[in-house]
């Protein structure tokens, strides 16, 4: 007689069952999706652009010079509101310099209710595209419901600026706050074990201080008024306001305001900040009258993300792959040890594109585009390391400085045979620190004692729950002074300075671009397009293309990745799930960032290059 299963033994045949089934309908799905893909590469290859169109430039998120990884099938899945998202800045500024030679594009249309922010080197360069389309002689119009103060920076170099009738233009400054935690780490009776070289190393400040240094707000107060200074001079001069008048309207919101009954947007265009007062029906019927109408009704336009597809296919079927080319790799975020995903900086993972680099014997140069506040000492050396590697194969490298290059972001700088910076560029923090906490007393006062026994003096090294012992402090301190004295020998070697001389501009300080050319610490001023043409003349090349060095993707990653994009690109007009005010967003955003690479950091012998105080800028 056959004995029934018993209960355990049905319920993982049904659990197998299950599974089975699901892996079925997970291979139908993909099917499916990869026939919908292919109709979609038929369907775009065989539709043309619009003869006549305006382009439409409606950055969504933060501007970033690499995007941060989400796994294709989660950005599938999980929809997002535009203010989520990531702009990649050479995308736009790709497709605006393509717009400005193009016939078929009349004129350009910036939407940029969604951009939270990115940093004012980014603006920049986006900026400097936005004038060169302008010096093609087509109009740009900027829109909005409200415009924030990076919003803004954009919106000034349009022919035209709407703005909404119940909208304001929020200008505000820039500032760099931090909580400082001193009081509430000796309340949970934390001790935290500082190690540190330079006066001006302040990322260690807010857990050693219950307010700023003086030596903090020195060198802080000192790269925030020359930033502000390049964003009010620039506006002044794109919109024709007198000198000093962005200051004003900050300084003096609130009397301003009482004048005009609290009419934020009748302030605006009172002060010459915007040209019309248009509710959203007058800017559609104005966009309409410049760039006709469109398909849906509305205004006739092309977004960025087709535009540059359609080109960049036409291009490909065109051009010649067998040329020369000079190599682009990003090195975009946080630094650490080993490999790490997009959006942040792994030493394992960014030498495996060097190593590509070296092997595909088309790349004839490299650039490397930096966009980090630095991290881990041991990491930043590795990279480094790979840089002088590539050189010595006979392949130059040259440095472009995003929005930040400081810390280990300037330490792997170095390698290069020319570094490059925006004038706003954030740099230098040549200096070094270590954190270690031990909670002896916090345990203690949960009645938790640690004892025992160790063969040496230091064998409750890194015991979080004792107190460190002197020696240990002393073989710490002793290692970050050691980093120190080596970051100072690859900067002279690498400026053809001296230690001393580097050490009076080091200490942690913080420099912008401009002030960094004027004492040594960087080669020129330019932007990506210059550090380009630099390489290229470096290797001595007179036609090139332009590669960008990254992992290579499997079929299941790039198919997914496609899609992902284009449902990425359809949400640029969804309305966003986010209530909270754009600038807001931003200061959150800044702050979560600290954690996360605070969390992050794994740096083997616990030191690190970082400029705190950098990121978000």
């Amino acid at each position: 007689m056959s004995e029934k299963p018993g209960l355990i033994r049905r319920f993982f045949r049904l659990i197998a069952g299950l599974l089975s089934a699901v892996r079925v309908l997970v291979n139908l799905v993909f099917v499916l999706i990869l026939v919908a893909v292919i109709m979609s590469f038929v369907q775009k290859d065989v539709q043309p652009l619009p003869e006549h169109a305006a382009l439409k430039v409606a950055p969504g998120g933060f501007l970033v010079e690499q995007k941060t990884y989400v796994d294709p099938l989660t950005q599938i899945l999980e929809q997002s509101s535009p203010a989520d998202a990531e702009t990649l800045i050479h995308d736009l500024i790709e497709a605006i310099d393509r717009a400005a030679d193009d016939e078929r594009i009349t004129s350009l249309v910036m939407e940029l209710d969604f951009l939270v922010g990115g940093g004012i080197s980014k603006l920049e360069d986006i900026g400097d595209a936005l004038a060169r389309f302008k010096a093609s002689g087509k109009t740009i119009v900027a829109v909005g419901d409200n415009y924030t103060q990076e919003q803004y920076y954009l919106a000034s170099y349009a022919d035209e600026i709407h703005l909404n009738p119940m909208g304001t233009v929020l200008l505000t400054g820039y500032g760099s706050y931090h909580s400082y935690l001193k009081e509430m780490l000796d309340k949970l009776r934390i001790h935290l074990n500082i190690f540190r070289v330079g006066t001006y190393k302040d990322a260690i400040e807010p857990f050693t201080r219950s307010n700023m240094s003086e030596a903090s707000r020195e060198h802080t107060t000192e790269w925030l008024n020359a930033l502000w200074s390049v964003y009010t001079s620039r506006v002044e001069a794109l919109r024709d306001l007198p000198a000093d008048a962005i200051n004003d309207y900050a300084n003096n919101l609130g009397s301003k305001l009482a004048a005009h009954n609290g009419d934020t947007a009748a302030l605006a265009l009172s002060a010459g900040l915007v040209d019309k007062l248009s509710t959203r029906p007058q800017m559609m019927a104005r966009l309409k009258q410049l760039a006709g109408i469109g398909e849906e009704g509305g205004y006739n336009a092309i977004e960025v993300g087709r535009y540059l597809n359609h080109e960049r296919r036409l291009e490909s079927l065109q051009t010649d792959s067998a040329g020369n080319k000079i190599g682009l790799i990003v090195a975009k975020g946080a630094i650490f040890d080993g490999e790490q995903p997009a959006g942040t900086v792994g030493s394992d993972t960014l030498s495996e594109l060097f190593i590509q680099a070296r092997e595909d014997d088309q790349i004839k140069a490299v650039v490397l585009r930096v966009d980090s506040p630095g991290g881990s000492a041991f990491a930043s050396e590795v990279i480094r390391q790979e840089i002088l590697l590539t050189k010595q194969q006979g392949k130059p490298v040259v440095v472009s400085m995003g929005s930040v290059a400081a810390s280990g972001g300037y330490w792997i700088a170095m390698g290069a045979d020319e570094v490059l910076a925006s004038p706003t560029t954030i740099t230098g923090s040549i200096g070094v620190f270590g954190i270690i906490p031990t909670f002896e007393d916090s345990l203690d006062a949960l009645g938790m004692q640690s004892d025992g026994v160790g063969t040496t003096a230091l064998s409750d090294f890194y015991q979080l729950n004792r107190p460190m012992s002197p020696q240990a402090k002393q073989v710490v301190q002793a290692g970050v002074d050691h980093v120190y004295d080596r970051f100072l020998t690859i900067v002279a070697e690498a400026t053809e300075s001296t230690t001393d001389q580097i050490h009076q501009v080091a200490q942690g300080r913080v420099w912008t671009g401009a002030k960094a050319l004027e004492l040594g610490l960087v080669d020129e001023l330019g932007g990506l397009k210059q550090a380009i043409e630099s390489a290229a003349e470096l290797a001595e090349l007179d036609t090139y293309d332009v590669e960008e060095v990254s992992q290579p993707l499997d079929f299941r990653e790039q198919l997914l990745q496609e899609i992902a994009n284009g449902q990425v690109g359809a949400l640029v007009s969804a309305v966003p799930k986010n209530w909270l005010p754009s600038s807001l967003v931003s200061h959150l955003y800044g702050i979560s960032k600290k954690v996360e690479v605070m969390a992050q950091f794994n740096d083997p012998r616990g030191m690190y290059l970082n400029c705190f105080e950098c990121q978000g800028q």
